[in-house]
């Protein structure tokens, strides 16, 4: 009986973006001249917290599995692509509804795509750093596909997949709003961060894991305008419209996720957005340090002109570039960018993902 009498807040992560105090004293100060403003975008999240939530699809079929990470096939024919999402916030991003998930309609554009899962990590987690998502579980998910493979990641996920193309041949491989040269943030940004993550530390190292609130309030920090402008704007959206339906499931992603293991936490902060380790070649996975320029595979970057939590300025320098006009990396792979990324990148797979002999990353040619 308890879960007839729940109502629609139960779905809401914590009834409101996490950490839900932070956001609201961040409210305040955005809007401490402007009543009005604040007005509207505490109705836009009443109306963020109450509204309805559609049941999400079932998933796809399991391909594989290894450790708690795992591989997620929704059809299609073709190379296998496999898309490795960031480890902040949940994969579900590229899979959000039926008329925005990304994967599902590059299965019926003739691409086989596979969704990496990183999964929960569990206290015994702790010491896996960055380099140890590449070799300890990526890597060995990559091998099981075959040879051939496609490989597409976008945010930290294409960070990520850039070290593991140095390991495994691919047939190309995809970056979308990936950072690499941390030093595009900027120094005041990176400054920014570093405080945050001084504050956080210590809390974090007690409990053994980097919390998703800790990284959301780092996101915060970099464009508060528009976390609170986007409520604003919401407020005025019809609740059944299909544009109010997108945002309630994007900024449920976003507030999603679980927690980063500590050691990947102070990589993320410490070694690359303190020190730029992949930007300045410092950054090594298996004992090779990972140099972007030594891939000879096809690779296309897709990069927003607006994005303020993965700047353009941040992007390897490597491959083809696509700028796109989507506002932050959700809406790049998620909700409103089937007409910014999904034809670009569909484009780009075509000839790549017809099953026949292909130059890879390292050099060779795969079948």
């Amino acid at each position: 009986m308890a879960d007839a009498k729940a109502t629609r807040f139960d779905t809401a992560p914590q009834q409101g973006p996490r950490p839900l105090p932070l956001f609201l004293d961040m409210l305040q100060r955005e809007t401490a001249n402007a009543p009005h403003r604040r007005a509207a975008a505490l109705a836009g999240l009443h109306a963020y917290q109450s509204a309805s939530r559609m049941p999400h699809a079932a998933p796809a079929e399991i391909a594989a599995r290894h450790g708690r990470a795992r591989v997620i096939d929704y059809g299609g024919s073709g190379r296998p692509t496999l898309v490795v999402p960031s480890l902040i916030n949940p994969p579900i991003v590229l899979d959000l509804a039926p008329e925005t998930s990304l994967l599902r309609w590059l299965a019926k554009r003739g691409v086989r795509p596979l969704l990496l899962d990183w999964g929960i990590p569990e206290p015994a987690d702790a010491a896996m750093t960055m380099a140890d998502h590449v070799g300890d579980l990526l890597l060995p998910l990559l091998r099981s596909i075959g040879s051939g493979a496609l490989l597409a990641g976008y945010c930290l996920g294409g960070t990520l997949a850039l070290a593991a193309a140095q390991h495994v041949p691919v047939a190309g491989l995809a970056l979308i709003a990936t950072p690499w040269r941390f030093s595009g943030f900027g120094r005041a940004a990176r400054a920014d961060i570093a405080a945050l993550w001084a504050t956080a530390r210590p809390a974090c190292e007690a409990i053994g894991a980097v919390p998703v609130e800790v990284l959301q309030s780092g996101f915060w920090r970099l464009d508060p305008a528009r976390t609170i402008g986007k409520y604003e704007r919401f407020a005025a959206l019809d609740p059944a419209s299909a544009e109010a339906r997108a945002f309630v499931a994007l900024e449920d992603w976003a507030n999603g996720g679980a927690p980063l293991t500590l050691a990947a936490g102070r990589d993320l902060f410490e070694r690359f957005v303190a020190d730029d380790a992949p930007g300045s070649g410092g950054w090594r996975v298996g004992g090779i340090a990972i140099d972007p320029a030594s891939l000879s595979c096809p690779i296309r970057q897709f990069v927003s002109a607006h994005d303020r939590i993965v700047p353009a300025a941040t992007a390897a320098p490597v491959g083809d570039t696509t700028t796109l006009s989507a506002g932050h990396v959700g809406m790049i792979v998620g909700s409103r960018a089937r007409t910014q990324l999904w034809e670009p990148l569909a484009r780009w797979c075509d000839p790549l993902a017809a099953p026949r002999s292909t130059p890879s990353c390292a050099g060779e040619t795969l079948p």
